[in-house]
């Protein structure tokens, strides 16, 4: 799988919309396509937040249909779709992997976050534990 972020300046060539010279180096499509045979092709337009994935099909790229979460790649056991968040202070459409319940994938921050919450918790529980039995903890 490859995923391409769209920039302006090689939009046509990221999508498989120029024509090369015959002593040029193929584009990336060609080689995604017909040299790797990479079977799936993500891009995504970061300015306009459009995403689109391609399949490989009898050795061509054919767009694929995305569902309401993006798209789901069986071999993987993951779907690629676009979230809408903040992510690093920067709030807008992200391009973002999920699960097969629909889940987006956590980033290391966004675990880091839920493991420091459990532990709150989980301390807020044990000193409600302790005091229940008269103990009064030291929290110092």
């Amino acid at each position: 799988m490859v995923v391409e972020l769209l920039s302006p300046g090689t939009e046509t060539e990221d999508l498989g919309q120029t024509l090369r010279d015959i002593e040029q180096p193929p584009g990336k499509w060609e080689v995604y396509e017909q040299i790797l045979r990479v079977p799936y092709y993500a891009v995504f337009d970061r300015y306009k937040y459009e995403f689109r994935m391609f399949k490989l099909n009898g050795g061509r790229y054919a767009e694929a249909a995305l569902s309401e979460w993006g798209f789901w790649i069986p071999e993987l056991k993951l779907g690629l779709g676009v979230w809408y968040g903040s992510y690093q202070d920067v709030e807008q459409p992200w391009l973002r992997w999920y699960d097969g319940t629909g889940n987006w994938v956590s980033t290391s921050v966004e675990q880091e976050r839920q493991r420091a919450e459990q532990e709150r918790q989980r301390t807020e529980r044990l000193i409600a534990q302790l005091r229940s039995l008269g103990v009064e903890p030291d929290l110092d």
